[in-house]
Order: C-alpha cells, then structure tokens, then sequence
C-alpha cells in the first residue's frame, strides 16, 4: 500500500479504535478516560501511526518527515543540557554557543537516522514496535503534556491500534 491509502485508512477508521476502547473500558474496566483533548490527540497518534512503519523506507514520505523532526528534537534537547553552561560572562554569547553545539548534534542526528534504519519491512514492521510507539505515545501524553492517565493510557492505545493497522493493511503483521 502506499501513503495515501494508509493515511487514508487511518482517518476512516478512527472510530472503530473509539468503538473497541468504549468496550474495553465499559465490559473490562480498563481506566480509559475518552476527554476531547484524549479523541483528538489520539485521533492524531491513531492517522500518524497508520503510516508510520513506512519510516524505515528512505523514500517513503514519512521517513522524509521524520527525519527532521528527529534531527530538531536531538537539537532542542541538545540545547537544554547546554544552555546550562556557562562559557563567557555574556548571555547572547553563551545561548549562541549552546545553539552552535545543538545545531551540530541536529545535523549529526539528521544522518544518523538514515544510517541506523533497518530494511524496509524489517523489526519497525512489527507488532513490538507498535508496542514501543504506544508506550512512547503514553509517555509524551502523560509526562510531557501533562495529561491524566486515563488520557493518557487511551492516547498510546490509540497510537498502537493505529500502527497495528498499518501492519494489518500491509498484510504483513509479525512479533518482532
């Protein structure tokens, strides 16, 4: 499939990850809370996680979207550990250091990603990665954003259903 079917797929589909979480939470009691801001933001992990796999395709567009939101989260966090330090006793001159050292680590970043991408179809095709995107899709929600848990637990739910049916879509579904 290509990236416009799985996306597609994706936006189509979000109400059936609504209908089977709904269930879960009524017949199983899993504490999912299903706010606005949880829908919509799990709307958004469910569509990205729809194409997401293709990321380990170099000429697939959300390896190309990927890879420079990478490239600036290694920069920004980069600049976090050094924006702490301090070099000369002038602030513009220390921010423009620590800005200089994170954009190298950017630009390092933006190569890296390619070089240590696996085969297409290969361990990022896998239901273990639908599992760590779900979990890092918790951890941004909750830890990050500030979200409740229940949110949050929904959000990576919807994040992992959405990767699964990439995999599904591709007719290619493995553990790991």
């Amino acid at each position: 499939m290509n990236y416009d079917e799985h996306v597609l797929g994706g936006i189509i589909t979000y109400p059936l990850a609504i209908l089977i979480a709904s269930l879960l939470k009524y017949y199983l009691a899993v504490p999912f809370q299903l706010s606005f801001i949880a829908m919509i933001l799990g709307y958004a992990f469910y569509v990205l996680g729809s194409d997401l796999p293709d990321m380990d395709h170099p000429d697939a567009i959300i390896h190309r979207g990927t890879k420079p939101l990478v490239a600036v989260a290694m920069g920004a966090s980069a600049f976090l550990k050094f924006s702490r330090i301090s070099i000369t006793e002038y602030e513009w001159a220390n921010l423009t250091i620590a800005w200089g050292i994170a954009s190298l680590f950017a630009f390092a970043s933006w190569y890296v990603f390619s070089a240590v991408m696996p085969k297409h179809r290969g361990i990022i095709h896998s239901v273990g990665f639908a599992i760590i995107y779900g979990l890092l899709s918790f951890a941004i929600t909750v830890y990050g954003l500030g979200l409740k848990l229940g949110e949050g637990l929904f959000i990576g739910f919807a994040a992992f259903m959405g990767y699964l049916l990439h995999l599904i879509l591709d007719k290619h579904i493995k553990l790991i």
